[in-house]
């Protein structure tokens, strides 16, 4: 495991994650347990956090650091992310929690990831910290998760050698879409600041428009087969694909069936069916890229689109802290790291297709 290679050498590495009671936080921290780190638990609710330390007592972990923090607390947040190697960002909506924790990561000097799906929130972050991070010499990865992380490397892969394309359209074949307490609470926060507007990428740049969503036919592989989705269904790879690849129009499509489920008040939150707290939702991504009049196709599947982001997120920092990285400062999955190399790392819980 990657994890163990970052390790070998000396004692574990903390690793503060921000938001670690929530649902995707505490997959992160259990990643982070298995790949040699010390978590280092904090977020805005201190007893939320010492039930998920609890949690861990008598596993073999040892006791974890619980650091509460709120936000608006530059010292706490300091304090917080002291004598740490990296802070992982799991809190929504990121339109609140991103700029205090990335000024917090400057201060410090250590690697900032999130896992924000937030399309306008991901542009703050790219506007505000780009020249920034650069001159201070830390990584800031926004985005690094199931939307927007995953995307871009399979987009990037597809591409290989090839750093522009005429089109790409990610398409998200999701079995349900349960989802948790932050989704819902990041989802409102975007409508609010779209005005009710749709939003999506076109001509080089996000355009916000009114009216229903199209839908169309998507021939997935032959697991899924042809299912209707739900057009212009714009994710935050409309945001990380185009900063680094020189690409007009980026597209983002969703079933029909997990686009229902997101949208209805009444469906409940994920419900854990094995031993490692997945639910039982499946997906898979398929990315089609058209680049000089040519198709490049790349599709991942799996099970669980939150309990994906822990490893895809870890497996982020494991090659950040091994200096396995193609470029410096504020960047996306797609341009910091070998692609499909790092598609291939996330084996067997994620199969890729390249």
């Amino acid at each position: 495991m990657t994890g163990q290679l970052a390790h070998a050498t000396g004692e574990s590495e903390s690793v503060v994650v921000y938001g670690a009671s929530g649902h995707t936080g505490r997959f992160v921290v259990a990643e982070l347990l298995v790949r040699g780190y010390r978590p280092v638990l904090s977020g805005r609710d201190g007893e939320r956090l010492r039930a998920v330390a609890a949690g861990h007592v008598g596993l073999g972990e040892g006791e974890l650091a619980v650091r509460p923090a709120a936000v608006d607390d530059p010292s706490a947040l300091d304090r917080a992310l002291a004598g740490a190697a990296a802070v992982i960002n799991c809190a929504g909506p990121f339109a609140t929690t991103a700029g205090p924790l990335v000024e917090a990561a400057l201060r410090a000097g250590i690697p900032y990831l999130d896992v924000a799906a937030e399309i306008e929130a991901n542009v703050d972050t790219f506007a505000r910290y780009a020249d920034r991070a650069l001159a201070a010499g830390v990584v800031v990865l926004p985005a690094m998760a199931f939307f927007g992380g995953l995307g871009d490397l399979l987009a990037t892969a597809a591409l290989g050698d090839l750093s522009a394309a005429e089109e790409v359209h990610v398409a998200y074949g999701l079995s349900g879409w349960h989802p948790t307490e932050g989704t819902r609470a990041a989802g409102a926060v975007s409508r609010e600041r779209r005005g009710g507007s749709r939003v999506r990428y076109s001509g080089g740049k996000l355009e916000y428009l009114r009216g229903e969503l199209p839908r169309l036919d998507w021939e997935f592989s032959e697991s899924m087969g042809s299912r209707t989705v739900l057009g212009e269904f714009t994710m935050a790879d409309v945001v990380t694909i185009p900063s680094h690849l020189a690409v007009p129009e980026v597209r983002t499509y969703m079933t029909t069936e997990a686009a229902g489920e997101l949208a209805a008040p009444g469906t409940p939150a994920p419900t854990a069916v094995d031993g490692l707290g997945r639910s039982a939702q499946t997906f898979l991504v398929d990315v089609r890229v058209r680049a000089g009049g040519v198709e490049r196709r790349a599709a991942a599947s799996g099970q669980d689109i939150y309990a994906i982001t822990a490893p895809l997120v870890v497996e982020a920092l494991d090659r950040i802290r091994t200096g396995r990285t193609r470029a410096a400062g504020l960047a996306s999955a797609g341009r910091l790291f070998d692609a499909a190399d790092f598609l291939r790392a996330l084996a067997p819980r994620l199969t890729a297709t390249l």
